[in-house]
C-alpha cells in the first residue's frame, strides 16, 4: 500500500470527489492509475473537497508497485494535478479513517478588513462547538476546530485544524469572519451562528467563494511522506505559472475599475 501527496489547482473541477458526468479530480487519478495498469479497488482518499476547491496535501492511497513513483504517476496526469511525495503504508491503511488531523487554509483578501475583529471572529470559532449553522448536514455537526491567523498585506491567512470537518465548515466561517472583520456584521453574529437557534434567511450567512482555499495539510502520525524532487519542480513550475497567470488578470480588472471610476 502506497500514499501519495497529491497538490491540484481545483478551478477546473467539480471537486475531487467522483460524480455522474462531472469531472473530478478524483476521476483524473483514478484514470491515471488505470493507464499504469493499476489495481485501484482499495483506492481511498483523505476527503474531498468542494468544487473549485484546491489542495497542496491531498492525500490518496492504493496497492502499488515499488515502479510507480511520485514522478511516474504524474505521467499520466493533467498539467494541473500533481503527486509529489508519497509513503510506504502498512497493510489496511485507509487514507480517509487514518487521517488524524486536516488543515485548510482560506486566503481572505480583505483590505479594508480590521485585524482585531477578524482576529476575535476566528478565535471565537475555536474549540468544539455545534456548527449546526455552518453546513447543510444534518447531523455530525459537532466538530473541535482549532483557528490560527496570518495576515500579508491585504490578505488574511484563516488556518482551521479538525479531525474532519462538516461540508461548506470552513467556507461559511471565512463568510462570517469577513463581514464580522469589514464591519457587515456585529461580533455579535459569532455567537448567535453557534447558538442553538437556526440563521435562515437574511440572518445566516452564505459559503465564501471556493477559489481562495487550499486543503493544506493531512496528519498522518504513523506515515513518513518522502518528496519527489522532479515531481516537486514540476509542480512549482507549473503552479507559479498559474499564479503570475492570474494576478495579471486581476491587474486587467483594476485597470477597467479605475477607467471607469474616471469617467464616471
Amino acid at each position: 500500500m502506497r500514499a501519495f501527496r497529491v497538490a491540484y489547482d481545483g478551478t477546473s473541477y467539480r471537486g475531487f470527489q467522483r460524480q455522474p458526468h462531472k469531472q473530478t479530480v478524483s476521476d483524473r487519478i483514478l484514470r491515471a492509475l488505470d493507464n499504469h495498469g493499476v489495481d485501484a479497488s482499495e483506492y481511498t482518499a483523505a476527503g474531498r473537497t468542494d468544487a473549485g476547491v484546491s489542495a497542496l496535501a491531498q492525500t490518496v492511497a492504493v496497492e502499488a508497485p515499488d515502479w510507480l513513483t511520485p514522478r511516474a504517476l504524474n505521467g499520466e496526469l493533467p498539467d494541473d494535478v500533481f503527486a509529489w511525495a508519497h509513503a510506504d503504508a502498512p497493510e489496511g491503511f485507509h487514507a480517509t479513517h487514518d487521517a488524524a488531523a486536516r488543515t485548510y487554509v482560506y486566503h481572505l483578501h480583505a483590505p479594508a478588513a480590521d485585524t482585531e475583529l477578524v482576529r476575535g471572529a476566528l478565535d471565537r470559532l475555536a474549540g468544539e462547538h455545534d456548527f449546526h449553522n455552518f453546513t447543510p448536514d444534518d447531523s455530525n455537526t459537532v466538530r473541535t476546530v482549532a483557528t490560527a491567523l496570518e495576515r500579508r498585506g491585504d490578505t488574511f491567512r484563516l488556518r482551521f485544524t479538525a479531525g474532519g470537518f462538516a461540508r461548506q465548515l470552513v467556507r461559511r466561517a471565512a463568510e462570517l469572519v469577513r463581514r464580522v472583520g469589514v464591519g457587515e456584521a456585529s461580533p455579535e453574529l459569532v455567537e448567535r451562528a453557534l447558538a442553538p437557534e437556526t440563521l435562515a434567511g437574511p440572518r445566516g450567512f452564505a459559503p465564501a467563494p471556493p477559489g481562495p482555499l487550499v486543503l493544506a495539510d493531512v496528519s498522518y502520525p504513523d506515515l513518513s511522506f518522502t518528496p519527489d524532487e522532479r515531481a516537486v519542480r514540476d509542480a512549482r513550475e507549473v503552479f507559479a505559472a498559474a499564479r503570475d497567470e492570474r494576478v495579471g488578470a486581476g491587474q486587467a480588472l483594476g485597470t477597467i475599475e479605475a477607467g471607469v471610476d474616471e469617467r464616471s
